[in-house]
């Protein structure tokens, strides 16, 4: 697959948002990610955290959508240490070796990896002052992440897996989190999305804490490649997503 060269920036068809592959510079290890940029040439920032399958065409898809909406959007490669810029499916061989790959990746990696993406989302001439962060599935377990051990001014987790796990980070939060579950997600069972209701109530950040549920949809209901894709859900969500994003412009 063709990818346009890092820090040389293209239409994306007939896209008025401008996306390239660009390099992030990182005491661990420099490695890629794609940016787009908005229209406008300038807006809030958007840190974007992939799901298990890598960067690819439904990630970046994502990253053209919230730039067409005004960000300047930076999605990292956070497998470059075990397999640079691979793109999965959703099935099979390639659903084993996102499981595989999302094990390899340790906590302090990802959070060393969003920290240098941030770094360069606020140094960007594209990128005001505030900057977010919204992922999907693992992303959306990285965005809560993110919430409470970078310097994030909000943060959106789509059926963030793994985040009951990790809720000892709670009461670190320091920026208002919006939630997305789905109601027959088999990843996440209804107990799990209790307790990260429960814990986001019971500190400080709790009254920051937005939840949706989406009654119907299944995990990854808001990817148009997968057979979980749920139109409407992911339409309320989108809209959800961007009312609340719309407070760092």
């Amino acid at each position: 697959m063709t990818t346009p060269t890092p820090d040389t920036l293209s239409p994306a068809s007939n896209s008025p948002v401008r996306t390239a592959w660009t390099r992030v510079p990182s005491a661990g290890g420099d490695f890629d990610a794609c940016l787009a940029l908005p229209p406008s040439g300038h807006g809030p920032g958007l840190l974007l955290l992939q799901e298990i399958f890598g960067v690819n065409t439904h990630i970046r898809a994502v990253a053209e959508q919230y730039a067409l909406a005004g960000f300047t959007v930076l999605a990292p490669d956070l497998f470059w240490r075990e397999a640079p810029r691979v793109e999965l499916g959703y099935v099979g061989a390639d659903r084993d070796r996102a499981l595989a790959l999302m094990r390899t990746l340790t906590r302090e990696q990802a959070v060393q990896d969003m920290t240098a993406s941030l770094a360069l989302l606020r140094t960007h001439p594209a990128c005001g002052e505030r900057v977010g962060a919204i992922g999907y599935c693992m992303g959306g377990r990285l965005a809560f992440t993110a919430a409470a051990l970078c310097e994030v001014d909000a943060a959106v987790c789509y059926y963030g897996g793994g985040i009951a796990g990790q809720l000892d980070l709670a009461e670190r939060v320091h920026c208002p989190v919006q939630f997305h579950h789905a109601e027959r997600d088999a990843s996440i069972p209804p107990e799990a999305v209790a307790s990260v209701e429960a814990a986001m109530a019971a500190v400080p950040a709790g009254a920051q804490a937005e939840f949706h549920h989406y009654a119907g949809a299944q995990h990854g209901f808001n990817c148009w490649a997968r057979s979980a894709y749920h139109p409407a859900s992911a339409a309320r969500a989108l809209g959800r997503s961007l009312d609340f994003l719309a407070q760092l412009f």
